[in-house]
């Protein structure tokens, strides 16, 4: 299995392009995570099936968020992408999310070429109403049956705030390197 984040770039995020790995895919209840000791995906846990992601769940490779995991994406897609896939996305916004103690922003993203719908799709606005409201609803219940879990969704975030959150993230793995060996 690659290394995700040795071999892909976090993406152009200035530009509004990022890369995304797709973890679990939309509809299923696996809670999938890339182990990042490893380098292989691993089975987390089995989540109630009422609780099948909504959306395509990854991560984009080089950044690192608050809670200490490389920064969420949900990728919108017309059809389930299969785990390990890797996608060129176009950022749209973000969810602002609190998992515990800790921020986990969710960066929202459509393909950067979908002929299908992802075309049409350039602002969270053009997801609609009823769309932010089921994936709201998602990540405020997903974890009502593990003890001891609490989440709150803090609301949707402009595009230009999304760009702030990747940019702050990509430092912060930036930051965390070792620093590069120089010949003398």
């Amino acid at each position: 299995m690659p290394d995700y984040n040795a071999l892909l770039p976090c993406g152009d995020y200035r530009q509004g392009l990022v890369t995304a790995v797709i973890d679990v895919p939309m509809g299923s209840s696996h809670k999938i995570e890339w182990d990042r000791a490893t380098g292989l995906f691993r089975l987390d846990r089995v989540d109630p099936r009422i609780f099948a992601k909504p959306v395509n769940y990854g991560f984009i490779p080089q950044t690192l968020d608050e809670d200490g995991d490389e920064l969420d994406i949900l990728c919108v897609t017309a059809e389930p992408l299969p785990t390990g896939i890797v996608v060129k996305a176009r950022v749209l916004g973000i969810l602002n999310f609190r998992d515990g103690g800790d921020m986990d922003y969710k960066i929202v993203a459509v393909p950067a070429d979908d002929r299908d719908a992802g075309n049409r799709i350039r602002t969270l606005e053009d997801l609609g109403t009823r769309w932010q409201e089921q994936i709201s609803h998602h990540f405020t219940h997903y974890k009502d049956l593990q003890p001891g879990s609490e989440t709150s969704v803090l609301g949707w975030g402009t595009y230009e705030e999304a760009i702030r959150i990747i940019a702050e993230c990509s430092q912060r793995w930036q930051d965390q390197q070792p620093p590069a060996v120089t010949d003398r």
